[in-house]
Formats: structure tokens, C-alpha cells, sequence
């Protein structure tokens, strides 16, 4: 048998289909099992205690009390805790943070740990927690970003390459025809999936079995191992299902250590599930930013200088910052470019990375002041954006994997009317009276793989099983990962069983980052390819195959049968060459993939442009945005179905950020006061008024070997800018902070 033997993946009748998601009917029947459903025999029910100051230290604690409370089996304290194995001070892996298990009595934000209670039942472990009563040295803290300097920093291991200066930077500044300088300012906003944070752990000596939410089981696995002394494969999570995730549940989180050191301590099974309130503190958040924006064109309308300087609020005790300057690269064709940021400590919990981390806050800031910059010029915001659109990526002058973003503009606007917006403020008003407006945004969202494996066997009937530990935390992976899978071994997806959410499982790298279809969809489609690869030597060395003697021929795989590719009339059914061969299983190995050498060469991005339409009453300052129309370019696009409801939910999260989402701390203690969905607003239906998405087609050779990018976090880009832009057109008002509120319109 030949050695350069191909093997061709045809694509037919799953990818590319709208399909209903796997996961659907077991979630509205009930039937899906979360972390905390679950309830083994001897389960404790652990509860912890929240800082109620932002910064002292714990003086007293009534642990008499607590004890005392009934069904209250044992009380954790900075002066009991068992001894943890891996310093709390050093992050275990590379995506992680430093936290909090009550390893001394400092306080270092509201919300963190003080104290762990576990209980016979869950309203012991509450009431033994309340009559803990603790009792704070307090000393004065700092949560606001307004006013404070910073200092320089690279914004960590998140998103692009920081600190990034292509040009002359004081040269595109002074040569200059027309220049604004302008600060937006982003608050803090905190991840509000519909299942907060929980676990239950249950210890086998030293292995350890987790139900736990995780949009990264190996890297979970391993956070934790280090916490407790163990091997990685001594940690097994269970993950079947995530109500949500949005990147706060990629990381071990102080909370949920500590449940598992009471586990062990106790030697029985404990369960934590995080209260809405306790979600405002250890399990990170978009730290708040501050962004200037210095922007200058030539008298042709060109950009000579893209200056863009974001300050972000951090932890006192570790570095991450939503890098929110990195929104400047790629997009725009600036003679000179510039990106920098700077942190603030404040008395607060570490932020982490929350949908769309720095893109989300830095196009809002970005998209807004292009707009200013449109308006100086005297142009459309469109016209504008189309003089400095970017043919390479600037300052790099790498070609664009692919780029259709001229297209989403087009077909974008055509389907929202933009071309009958009147440039001046003020101009359009409804039947009701009401101020409209019309504004745009550019979205722009990188593509990264992460690391992956997959298996896939063919089993002895024609069927076949793919295992991968990728996680579903709505988007719809498993139902897009299947298909991937299928269309790999050329089977229907009826004769597919799909396993994932396991740990034990290959590694599926990271549920985030809009990386997850193509990286696990990339071990998956490889293992396939390397199935039907045996699977047609196999046949080709087979006296009695009709595929005997077809040396290097390449196959091609489609509906249970491998063809000689371009001759129908040689096939095989699987089976049946199993058969012959013995009747056993056909096992094929995949990792996901992106040659170095594309990599290196290109700029891979998906692109979109958002075009937003509010109404505003003249009088009370009402605002509602009444039609949203998004046109994306995301590579092959596996399921149209959830891509759409992918983007519509980033249009949403858009909605949110311009309007909505604002944590506020109290300036005396520090605690966040609206800690709860009553108080921390996101958009229900009523705000949700008209939503239209569009697909652009894109072929994308370069990117991964199935052409795609990623929707999950795109959607949010661009539309905050585009809402900003059309409050301005509605009132003549420009506002720099977000939300946008009614007192920021108000005479």
C-alpha cells in the first residue's frame, strides 16, 4: 500500500445546516443535570461568608454561635483551615488568578471569603453562617476608577499583543489636519449567567470528583490539582451541561477551593452554589475603564494617527486589566498607530475576562470617537469608515486571512436604509413625536485555537462514537460539533454518538475566546479524516473490496460509504469492509491545528458592521432601540441556526453595555449595592425590540482547515459604539461614559 494515499473530506448534507440543538429537549423537559443538581449520598451543604468592607481585617468572628446553630457540622475560619498544598498567592496555571481561601485575616474587597460554613442541610449552613456576625477593622478603600493615574502595564495573557506602536506617532499627530481628543469612560460589569458558580466534590483518597461548571475541564483540572497536592489526573470533572459562562467559569475561584478542602476535611461530599450577591466579588468581572481617544486626518479625510491610551481598574493583589486599547489594532487604516494601558489598584476582586474582553469596551470607545472624527470632516460615519478601511492589517502590513467587511457594510446598511440617513443631528422624529436616530459601529473580533484532541471510532455496524471534552454553556457546540464530526466520517448524524463534557475525555482546550467551534471541531474533523484514512487502506488492500487495487487514489467518505473520488461507481459500505477485516473497531486519533506559517503570515479576524436605530422621548429622555440590523463575516459558517443566535445574543449583550449594566459601589464600605438582578440591569424582551443578522459568505484557506472563525463574542462589538452613535443623531447629545442614561440627555 502506498504511503501518499489521500483521503478527501466532502462535506454533505450536516455542516452547514440549521439544525436543531442536541441539547435543546433535555433542557426544557428538565431532564439536564447541573453541578448543583446533583446530590450524592452523605452530601453537606456548604455556604460561605462574604466580606461586608472592601478592605481591613476580620476581628472577630462568633464561630460559638455558628456551631451552635443546629445541623451546623463544622465551621471554617482563617484560624482553622486546613493546610492547602499550592500557594493561594500563585496561579496555578496560565489562565488563572491569585484568590482568596481565607489564608489570613485581610480583607481585600467586598464579597470575599472570610469564612465557610457547612451544614446537615442548606438553611443550617445559612443560619450558622448569618449568626457568625463578623466584626471588621476597616480601613479606607479605593473602587473608583475616576481620577486616578496608573501605571504602565501589558494588560497579561488575554487578546492581542499590548503596548503596540506601528508610525510616527508624534509625527501623525502634528501633520494633522483635524484632530479630536476624547475620553470614554466603561463601568465595572459583572458576569450574570443563569447558573452562578457552584460545585460538588466528593474525595476518593487522594482523587477527587467534581460536578463543576467549566468552560476548560483539562485546565480546570489541573488549577485545582495544585491547590491540593495531586496529580492532574487524580481530578476528574463532570460538565454535561453550563447555564451560562461569558469567561468567568474558566478558573478555579476561591469559593469553590474551599468547598472541596471542607470535603475532604469532613470526608463527605459538600455542594456550594454561589447566591446572585455572591457573583459581585471572587469570580471576576470587566473591570471598569477609562479611554482616550486622540484621532487626526489629513485634508482628505484620511487618518494620520490613531492614539488610543486605556486606564483599567485592577485587583490590589493581581494584574489583570480589560485591555481595552487593543480594540485600535487591525481595524482602521491609521498612518500611525498606537495602543497603551495603564492599571489602577483598587479595593476590589480581580477582574477576569468577560465576553468580548477588551474589544467590548475598547470598539465602544473606539466606534464613538470615529464618528466625532466623521463628523469633523464633515462625511457620513460609513463614507468615513470606507476612506480608512485597511487592505493589511496596519502597522503589520500582513494580508488578511480573509476580510469581508466591505460587504457586511454594504449589504448591512442596504437592509437597514442608511442610505436616508440625513447627516445632521436632530432631524428624524416618529408618528409618536419620538427623537430617531441612526447610528453604525464597525465589530472586529479575533480567531484563536487553542489546544485540542479528539477520537473518533468506527464502530463494526457502520456507526461510529467521537469523544471530546468540549463543553456546551449555550451556544450549541455539541449540536455544531457533531456535525463537524459526522461530515468527517461521512456519516448522518443519526449515526453519530457525540460524547463530551467530561474531563476524562481528550482535551478540548478552552469554551471561550470564540475559538471553541473551530479548535474542538478541528480534533474532531481529524480524527474522522484519520478514520476513514485506515479505513480506505484498509479497503484498498482488500482482494475482495471493490476499492482493491486503488493505490493512491484519494477516498471520499459519504453516507456510510467510501468512494474512489470522482468514480461512483467504486464503493464500499463501511461495515462491510469491517466486516472482512475482523469485524473490529476503527479507532482515528485528532488534534486541532494552524500551520505556524499561516499564522505567522496573516491577520485572522472576523468582521461585521452594526447599524442601530433608538428612539428617544424629547421631553423625558426615554431611550429605546427599536432596530438593530448586524451583517458578519465569520468564515464557514457550520450551523446558520445558532450563529444567528449567537450574534443576536452579542447584539443584546450591545444593548446592555450602551444602556443597561453599571455596578455601583458604596463609597463608605465598598460593597457593591446593586448586587442583584433588581438593581443590575441587563435587557429583558421589552428592550429587545427589532433584531436582524446577516451572514456575509467567506472562504477563509488560511484560518484552520475548516475555514472557520468564531460568532460568540463578535455580535457585542460594534453595536455598543452604533447605539452610542445613534443616541447623538437622535439628540444632538454626545455622551463619553456608558450607560447612557436618562439624566445624561436631560437640558
Amino acid at each position: 500500500m502506498s504511503e501518499t494515499m489521500t483521503t478527501t473530506q466532502r462535506y454533505g448534507s450536516n455542516a452547514g445546516q440549521p439544525l436543531t440543538r442536541r441539547d435543546g429537549v433535555a433542557k426544557v423537559t428538565g431532564a439536564a443535570t447541573f453541578a448543583a443538581d446533583n446530590t450524592p449520598d452523605g452530601l453537606l451543604y456548604a455556604v460561605y461568608v462574604p466580606a461586608a468592607i472592601a478592605k481591613g481585617r476580620v476581628t472577630h468572628l462568633d464561630v460559638a454561635a455558628a456551631e451552635a446553630v443546629a445541623g451546623v457540622t463544622y465551621v471554617m475560619t482563617p484560624q482553622n483551615r486546613p493546610a492547602l498544598q499550592g500557594d493561594p498567592e500563585e496561579k496555578p496555571t496560565r489562565f488563572s488568578f491569585i484568590v482568596d481561601v481565607l489564608q489570613n485575616d485581610r480583607v481585600r474587597y467586598a464579597g470575599q471569603p472570610i469564612a465557610l460554613v457547612l451544614g446537615e442541610t442548606l438553611e443550617a449552613a445559612i443560619e450558622g453562617a448569618r449568626v457568625l456576625a463578623p466584626v471588621y477593622d476597616a480601613e479606607a478603600s479605593l473602587t473608583a476608577l475616576a481620577g486616578q493615574g496608573g501605571e504602565a502595564v501589558e494588560p497579561g495573557a488575554f487578546g492581542r499583543p499590548a503596548g503596540t506602536e506601528y508610525g510616527d506617532i508624534a509625527g501623525g499627530h502634528a501633520a494633522a489636519a483635524q484632530s479630536i481628543d476624547v475620553t470614554y469612560d466603561t463601568p465595572s460589569q459583572y458576569h450574570n449567567a443563569m447558573e452562578t458558580h457552584a460545585v460538588v466534590a466528593v474525595w476518593d483518597g487522594d482523587r477527587l470528583h467534581l460536578d463543576l461548571p467549566s468552560q476548560a475541564l483539562a485546565m480546570s483540572c489541573a488549577g485545582y490539582a495544585h491547590f491540593f497536592g495531586i496529580p492532574a489526573e487524580n481530578v476528574t470533572i463532570n460538565c454535561p451541561y453550563i447555564g451560562g459562562g461569558f469567561g468567568s467559569k474558566a478558573f478555579p475561584t476561591g469559593p469553590q477551593v474551599l468547598a472541596i478542602l471542607a470535603a475532604r476535611t469532613a470526608g463527605r461530599p459538600v455542594k456550594l452554589m454561589l447566591t446572585r450577591a455572591q457573583m459581585f466579588g471572587p469570580v471576576g468581572h470587566r473591570g471598569a475603564t477609562s479611554q482616550r481617544l486622540r484621532l487626526g486626518i489629513d485634508d482628505g479625510a484620511a487618518l494620520t494617527v490613531l492614539d488610543h491610551e486605556g486606564t483599567a481598574g485592577t485587583s490590589s493583589f493581581d494584574d489583570f486589566i480589560e485591555p481595552a486599547a487593543n480594540a485600535t489594532q487591525g481595524l482602521y487604516a491609521a498612518g500611525a498607530l498606537r495602543s497603551a494601558h495603564r492599571s489602577v489598584k483598587l479595593d476590589i476582586g480581580t477582574p477576569g475576562p468577560m465576553r468580548a474582553p477588551g474589544e467590548a469596551s475598547g470598539s465602544a470607545a473606539l466606534e464613538c470617537a470615529m464618528d466625532e472624527m466623521a463628523l469633523l470632516a464633515g462625511l457620513d460615519p460609513l463614507d468615513f469608515r470606507l476612506r480608512n478601511y485597511a487592505e493589511v492589517e496596519p502597522g503589520t502590513g500582513k494580508p488578511y486571512s480573509s476580510k469581508a467587511l466591505r460587504e457586511c457594510y454594504a449589504e448591512g446598511a442596504k437592509r437597514f436604509g442608511w442610505a436616508d440617513r440625513p447627516m445632521a443631528p436632530r432631524q428624524m422624529t416618529d408618528a409618536n413625536g419620538l427623537l430617531t436616530g441612526w447610528g453604525m459601529g464597525t465589530a472586529l473580533f479575533g480567531c484563536p485555537m487553542f489546544e485540542a484532541e479528539a477520537v473518533a471510532t468506527l464502530r463494526a455496524d457502520g456507526s461510529a462514537l467521537v469523544e471530546t471534552s468540549a463543553v456546551d454553556m449555550g451556544q450549541g457546540a455539541w449540536t455544531s460539533l457533531a456535525q463537524i464530526a459526522a461530515d468527517s466520517l461521512g456519516l448522518p448524524m443519526d449515526r453519530l454518538e457525540f460524547r463530551a463534557g467530561h474531563s476524562s475525555l481528550p482535551n478540548a482546550g478552552i469554551a471561550g475566546g470564540s475559538g471553541h467551534t473551530a479548535t474542538a471541531g478541528g480534533a474532531l474533523h481529524a480524527a474522522g479524516r484519520d478514520v476513514i484514512r485506515k479505513l480506505g487502506e484498509m479497503a484498498a488492500a482488500d482482494p475482495a473490496s471493490p476499492l482493491h487495487g486503488t493505490g493512491n487514489a484519494a477516498f471520499v467518505a459519504r453516507d456510510g460509504r467510501l468512494y474512489v473520488e470522482g468514480d461512483d461507481s467504486r464503493s464500499e459500505d463501511f461495515a462491510a469492509i469491517l466486516s472482512r477485516a475482523g469485524g473490529a473497531d476503527l479507532t482515528g486519533e485528532g488534534a486541532a491545528s494552524r500551520p505556524a506559517a499561516d499564522a505567522e503570515a496573516h491577520a485572522m479576524n472576523a468582521h461585521g458592521a452594526v447599524f442601530a436605530e433608538v428612539k428617544v422621548d424629547p421631553d423625558l429622555a426615554q431611550i429605546r432601540v427599536t432596530r438593530l440590523v448586524g451583517a458578519f463575516a465569520a468564515g464557514r459558517i457550520i450551523n446558520p441556526q445558532l450563529t444567528e443566535s449567537q450574534l443576536m445574543g452579542g447584539m443584546i449583550w450591545g444593548i446592555s453595555f450602551a444602556l443597561h449594566e453599571e455596578a455601583k459601589h458604596d463609597p463608605r464600605t465598598g460593597r457593591i449595592m446593586n448586587a442583584d438582578l433588581a438593581g443590575y440591569h441587563v435587557p429583558v424582551n421589552a428592550d429587545v425590540r427589532g433584531l436582524e443578522v446577516m451572514t456575509i459568505h467567506e472562504d477563509d484557506p488560511y484560518v484552520n482547515a475548516l475555514g472557520i472563525k468564531g460568532v460568540g463574542e463578535i455580535g457585542v462589538t460594534g453595536t455598543v459604539g452604533a447605539i452610542a452613535n445613534a443616541i447623538w443623531h437622535a439628540t444632538g447629545k454626545r455622551v463619553r461614559r456608558f450607560p447612557i442614561r436618562i439624566e445624561d440627555l436631560l437640558d
